[in-house]
């Protein structure tokens, strides 16, 4: 099973930018590496603040409208993630509940697989899997 853990922004990483001290990168470091090492981090990575994002509102057929950031609700926001492979959703509490945080939030969401979807034909799933070989090439 694939899992994201969404790590929520707040308004020390969002609204004022600041950058994690050193000690800090070096802790997550090595907690990366754990991952790493045990085979279940796909992706990881930290976002810039919303002051340098935008976003794209869908209404009925009319064009997306683009909104710049900021964004005002920062603990709505999302401050980085990672994408683990593990066997269930224990194993990644668990590996979370290590994470050297201090303080905030992260929300784990179980990432949908074509399987989850009963109305995938045979044809939509080889088509998914085949861009998802040609995602992987690049």
């Amino acid at each position: 099973m694939r899992f994201m853990v969404i790590v929520k922004s707040d308004d020390k990483t969002d609204v004022s930018g600041a950058q994690p001290s050193a000690e800090e990168l070096q802790e997550m470091g090595k907690f990366n590496e754990e991952l790493v090492k045990a085979g279940v981090m796909l992706a990881g990575e930290g976002l810039r603040p919303s002051s340098e994002g935008v976003r794209l509102q869908y209404s009925g057929t009319s064009e997306a409208r683009v909104v710049d950031g900021p964004f005002a609700e920062s603990k709505e926001l999302i401050a980085g993630f990672w994408i683990l492979q593990v066997k269930d959703k224990a194993e990644v509490i668990e590996w979370m509940k290590r994470a050297p945080f201090r303080e905030g939030e992260i929300e784990i969401r179980r990432i949908a697989e074509m399987e989850d979807f009963s109305n995938a034909t045979p044809e939509i799933v080889e088509h998914e899997q085949n861009l998802r070989k040609q995602a992987e090439a690049n």
